[in-house]
């Protein structure tokens, strides 16, 4: 059966996800409510994070598909998937147009020599131009050196929610007019485009070699089969049973195949023989990484490894030690957190860890990319505590100072738009661009990193939630100085109990409490910030005091604003450098690192003692 591989990437919530579900469903390969979204976290957050396999079948033709992720954080996830497949879906919201995302998924495509197909999908919506959105990507594909190939793409136009494609903009157009209604809506005219345009993954001269070859671009675990290798067959065939050697250009590693699966539709289905360009799973060989190349002659040439970009944060995970710890958790030991960390760097590539005594350095690409795991873990019965989140500061071959730079592009009402240049101007961000349309600013500013971490929250606020932030890591630059960050104070407890709604009614007037009545704290935890830039210690279980005189001054009603309820995300991004965010099965919260004056001061004379 002839075999295509294709990967459909674009920016976040331009539609991936929705247009693979209604190819998967139109083709008989998923049914019902079914989504490509099937992590609990994808599902709350609408959002894909892990690149996940599937295919179908279309006119005798095998069709093997990567679902990718938008998100910038999860970019390691695309840049793997893109060495394994031959042409992509780019898909761009017609509204939006090319977005950070786009750019970076694209010129990793074109660097790899792919010919990309163009869906701009969303044609459906109001504000949609899709002559705007093509010459966009067009420019865009220019600026990124496509070559006179790669600029000759083709483009389908979609609507992904509505399980329907055209291959030219006048059917699409007509469409939208009410006209040229076609009697069934189908996205057959997109996979037509990919039959006829995406080369085939078995060629006669690949499945005829006697060398076996193919190289490992993601992983999976099965508690009954090990680690799991997900790989692109690119030459020969391979029986089940048979023996390989595993190949990193420094040794070759022998092993038997235990197992060996293909993708049928959403299911994987066990095989006892695989075909070059085929995407299968494999198991069997329990040390095997991405970017491994498999094969039956060790003499073979090793595959280009996969290069995937650098960490751009990090933070210290810890056992957590508050005087709350062990309530809600089941994995509370530092051996525990060690071993769930190591087997996550058996299938994330953009983690890093340092595993030390009592604390494991991680760095990660972003934010999200963290939150993601530590909600992982917290979901699984871990408990933990972890510091400030730090950008990685490097030092060039001149012995000068470089961090990181993203591009961000804004999204905001014009109202807003001055209050945005001014916050972002303080921490660092240059504008390259400006756009006015319809009441609506696109702001693209070039920014360190640091200036980035714990803006999101303001830009929020300052926005009252109309604003749309994309970023996208760029490259390492010199160091931009000191960044003036707006600081507030923390509202630390200096009382173990529940907190009372009379205590909190008066504390909010000082600032926004991060719990709300009843709840249980301890002392050193914070609950709320200041407006202030100074701590301020409080007792949030002081009750009212009872008396049988009654004032018509003290006898007020008690109205609580609702409490801004710490995640993990808005933890990471409000903390402050002396405190830690705890993080628990059941809850999310703020301490300082020395819970009273006594704890710290005891520590700055340990640490005297030390350099003495």
């Amino acid at each position: 059966m002839p075999i295509r591989n294709i990967a459909i990437i674009a920016h976040v919530d331009h539609g991936k996800t929705t247009l693979t579900d209604a190819l998967l469903k139109q083709n008989g390969a998923a049914e019902g409510d079914f989504s490509m979204d099937s992590n609990s976290i994808e599902k709350e957050r609408g959002i894909t994070i892990y690149a996940k396999n599937t295919s179908l079948k279309y006119k005798g033709t095998k069709v093997n598909i990567v679902d990718t992720p938008g998100h910038a954080d999860f970019g390691s996830e695309v840049e793997r998937v893109l060495r394994s497949i031959d042409s992509v879906l780019l898909v761009v919201d017609a509204q939006e147009g090319p977005m950070p995302q786009t750019r970076f998924v694209l010129k990793k495509s074109l660097e790899l020599g792919i010919k990309p197909i163009l869906v701009l999908n969303k044609i459906d919506k109001i504000a949609a131009d899709v002559v705007r959105a093509h010459d966009e990507v067009f420019e865009l594909f220019l600026e990124l050196g496509a070559n006179d190939e790669q600029l000759n793409f083709t483009t389908v136009y979609a609507i992904g929610r509505q399980g329907i494609a055209f291959k030219t903009v006048e059917e699409a157009q007509a469409f939208m007019k009410g006209e040229n209604v076609p009697a069934e809506k189908t996205l057959n005219p997109l996979l037509d485009i990919v039959l006829e345009q995406v080369p085939a993954a078995n060629k006669p001269e690949q499945s005829e070699s006697n060398t076996f070859k193919a190289q490992v671009f993601n992983l999976a675990y099965d508690k009954f089969l090990g680690r799991l290798a997900i790989a692109r067959v690119y030459e020969g065939k391979i029986a089940d049973g048979a023996e390989l050697f595993l190949l990193d250009g420094k040794k070759a590693e022998k092993g038997r195949i235990s197992k060996m699966f293909s993708f049928d539709g959403v299911q994987r289905k066990e095989v006892t023989e695989v075909v070059a360009g085929d995407i299968v799973m494999i198991a069997g060989f329990p040390t095997i990484f991405i970017g491994d190349t498999m094969t039956n002659d060790k003499d073979t040439e090793v595959m280009p490894l996969i290069h995937i970009d650098e960490p751009t944060i990090s933070l210290d995970f810890l056992v957590n030690n508050s005087p709350f710890a062990g309530r809600e958790g089941k994995m509370v030991t530092g051996r525990q957190i060690r071993e769930r960390l190591e087997r996550e760097l058996e299938i994330n590539v953009g983690l890093k860890v340092v595993f030390g005594e009592d604390k494991f350095r991680v760095y990660g690409r972003g934010e999200m990319h963290i939150s993601v795991l530590l909600e992982n873990m917290r979901r699984e019965g871990y408990e933990m505590q972890v510091s400030v989140p730090e950008v990685i500061i490097k030092t060039d071959e001149n012995g000068n100072k470089t961090e990181p730079f993203e591009e961000v592009v804004i999204d905001v009402p014009t109202e807003f738009s001055g209050t945005v240049i001014e916050k972002l101007g303080m921490r660092k961000a240059i504008m390259k661009d400006m756009k006015e349309k319809d009441g609506q600013s696109r702001m693209v500013f070039e920014m360190p990193t640091r200036g980035l971490l714990g803006f999101r929250g303001v830009f929020t606020i300052d926005t009252k939630g109309n604003g749309i932030l994309s970023s996208r890591m760029t490259e390492f630059k010199d160091y931009a100085g000191e960044i003036t960050k707006h600081q507030v104070g923390s509202m630390v407890s200096n009382e173990t109990g529940k907190t009372s709604s009379f205590s909190l009614w008066n504390l909010q007037e000082r600032g926004v409490i991060y719990v709300g009545p009843g709840v249980e704290i301890y002392i050193g935890m914070v609950i709320g910030n200041v407006s202030k830039g100074n701590d301020l210690t409080v007792n949030p279980t002081k009750g009212k005091a009872l008396t049988n005189v009654r004032s018509s001054g003290n006898d007020d009603a008690i109205v609580l604003v609702p409490a801004w309820t710490l995640s993990i995300e808005r933890g990471l991004e409000i903390m402050n450098e002396d405190e830690y965010l705890e993080v628990t099965p059941l809850s999310v919260r703020l301490r300082k690192i020395f819970l009273t004056d006594s704890d710290k001061a005891r520590w700055e004379r340990e640490q005297k003692a030390k350099l003495q």
